[in-house]
């Protein structure tokens, strides 16, 4: 079938435009029209754009492009009617620079391709359309149609058209979108969708920078504070003759002030399941070991600054550790910490990694442990079954010696000792139930020796020890006379039988000469029947040592004077029975920590 298009003849059925709506006009009309027009035939010549020498004859712009200038005369003269829109263009056209050319893509489908003036929805220039499909101002096409009557042909593809063909175009806007126009359109959607995102993505990063911002200027305002009060330290230090800090003085010098220096409360801390601690004099860090607050709560390491602004950081052990039964940090550099656990193991942990970093698999519980004053690699560990265990950092396999005890019974305190009188030899002291021992590892003697003053006094249930004064307080609770009709009710006590239980007990002190010990004093004191106390000896230069111990009745911390054991001072109480004492000194300041469950107190005293 033939393309109605593609007929030479008059085709006289009504030609409707895809989309548009189309006015029927009658052959009368259009032949008044063409009388009317006849008697214009003596006017000026019609030129149209088509015939033009720089347009094709398809109608499209030679080399795509005129000039502003040229499109204009061109209007002046093929359609002197449009005055109104021509100002408009030339409106548009003055905000153009001088010389600018016009792109046929960017005016194609918005004027008529005749006269290049914009078409109208209604008058003479009303927007019109061929059989072909091309379209243009009605005055224009009528006139060109007119003009080459006997070979009327479209201006833009040349295809045989009448005045007949003519069609109306009834639409409120009219303008065309080819297929790269829509392809731009989808590209700048694309990026605008592109930027949206990026933009949204920028607010959020922006927040979190304002959030580290903050987070940045609180971390600088802490060190700031952190930084003044280290100066406020090097300046005391500087202003006052100090001592070279060693193991061997870590306590001397405590309290140097005399009888009128005492402790007062600087900071009281909230704790959960607290058992053991120790302080590092050198980086100013507190450790403890305790129990998260659960039913089965794990085992963990809380490490805290003492200095502003008092970070704290939880380290989570190994459950295979178990309890921790002593723990103590390297006295050389505070670098490493040392745990002795019923769980088989004695850990050494990193503080600057907060991770273990070794492991000794022990074959019996252990129940204390403690560093060697004389050597930063030697550790040593003291077993439930009373064996002693000595360690070296630098051998990771097991322990490089070891000793039985006397007994059975488990070595629950352990404290090495400096020996100036027999060169390679390491002495330790440790407190089982029998009483103090004396150990030599490196000599002649590796068995324990029992120190004769601590064989009738009971059973020793604590040890404290000064290494900058050798002296040493053990404290005892009487021995538990069996008869065979009592032996079975002994053996098993009910909890409710004996606890908060407490025994008239005793404490004694010695000051260790060389390998001899010297008994100074003894004193009664009230002691626990099923709990194994802490206790420390405070060292004052040029002043009699004080005994710090946790009391019974009051749940406080007792000072006491050697070797009278005079009591000097009774601090703030607990609503627990005290578990562990530490004390220590700083550069400008004695501190002394009492802990129990629930909460920790440190004290200080100027020195």
């Amino acid at each position: 079938m033939a393309h109605p298009y593609d007929s030479d003849e008059e085709n006289d059925d009504a030609f409707v435009y895809p989309g548009f709506e189309v006015e029927e006009e009658t052959e009368s009309h259009l032949e008044s029209e063409e009388e009317e027009e006849d008697g214009d035939d003596d006017d000026e010549e019609y030129i149209p754009v088509a015939n033009s020498p720089r347009v094709l004859g398809n109608g499209f712009l030679n080399a795509g492009r005129v000039s502003v200038e040229e499109e204009r005369s061109k209007r002046r003269r093929v359609n002197p009617e449009g005055e109104e829109m021509r100002s408009l263009i030339a409106d548009e056209n003055a905000e153009c620079s001088q010389g600018r050319e016009w792109n046929r893509t960017q005016i194609d489908g918005l004027f008529c391709p005749i006269c290049m003036d914009a078409w109208t929805s209604e008058g003479d220039h009303h927007i019109c359309c061929l059989p072909c499909g091309h379209i243009f101002g009605l005055s224009c096409i009528s006139k060109w149609l007119k003009q080459n009557r006997n070979s009327a042909k479209c201006p833009q593809c040349n295809r045989n058209c009448t005045l007949k063909d003519v069609r109306k175009l009834f639409a409120p806007r009219f303008a065309v979108v080819d297929e790269e126009s829509q392809k731009t359109i989808r590209s700048l959607e694309m990026k605008c969708a592109s930027l949206e995102k990026k933009s949204a993505d920028w607010c959020r990063k922006e927040s979190e920078w304002q959030k580290r911002e903050a987070e940045l200027q609180l971390k600088v305002n802490q060190l700031t504070e952190r930084t003044t009060y280290l100066e406020h330290l090097v300046g005391d230090m500087e202003s006052s003759s100090t001592v070279p800090f060693s193991a061997g003085n870590i306590n001397s010098k405590l309290c140097q002030g005399g009888s009128s220096s005492i402790f007062v409360l600087e900071r009281e801390l909230q704790v959960d399941g607290a058992r053991l601690f120790d302080i590092d004099a050198f980086g100013q860090i507190l450790l403890l070991a305790r129990r998260l607050p659960k039913i089965d709560g794990s085992h963990v390491l809380t490490k805290m600054n003492l200095l502003p602004p008092h970070e704290s950081e939880d380290i989570l052990l190994p459950s295979s550790m178990k309890i921790i039964k002593d723990l103590h940090i390297s006295p050389f550099n505070g670098s490493h910490a040392l745990c002795a656990s019923l769980g088989k193991k004695l850990s050494v942990l990193s503080m600057e990694s907060n991770s273990v970093i070794l492991s000794y698999d022990l074959p019996s519980p252990a129940w204390s442990c403690c560093w060697d004053l004389q050597s930063s690699y030697y550790m040593y560990a003291g077993l439930q079954n009373s064996l002693l265990l000595a360690f070296d950092m630098r051998q990771t396999r097991g322990p490089v010696e070891s000793s039985p005890g006397l007994t059975n019974n488990p070595i629950h305190t352990l404290y090495s000792v400096q020996n100036n009188f027999s060169s390679g030899v390491r002495t330790l002291l440790s407190a089982s139930s029998i009483g103090i021992c004396q150990w030599n590892f490196g000599g002649a003697e590796e068995r324990p020796s029992l120190v004769p003053q601590t064989a009738n006094q009971g059973v020793c249930i604590s040890l404290a020890h000064c290494p900058s004064s050798d002296d040493i307080v053990a404290t005892f609770r009487p021995k538990v006379e069996m008869t065979n009709e009592m032996s079975v009710s002994q053996l098993s006590p009910t909890p409710c039988s004996i606890i908060g239980q407490r025994v008239l007990g005793s404490h004694l002190h010695l000051k260790r000469v060389g390998d001899k010990y010297q008994e100074l004093g003894i004193a009664c004191a009230t002691v626990s029947n099923i709990r194994l106390p802490r206790s420390v000896i405070i060292d004052r230069e040029n002043e009699k040592p004080l005994f710090a111990v946790g009391d019974e009745e009051t749940l406080g911390l007792i000072l006491q004077e050697l070797p009278t054991f005079t009591f000097t001072q009774n601090l703030k109480s607990h609503k627990h029975h005290i578990c562990d004492i530490k004390c220590t000194s700083t550069l400008s300041q004695g501190l002394l920590g009492c802990l129990s469950e629930d909460r920790l107190q440190l004290f200080s005293s100027k020195i």
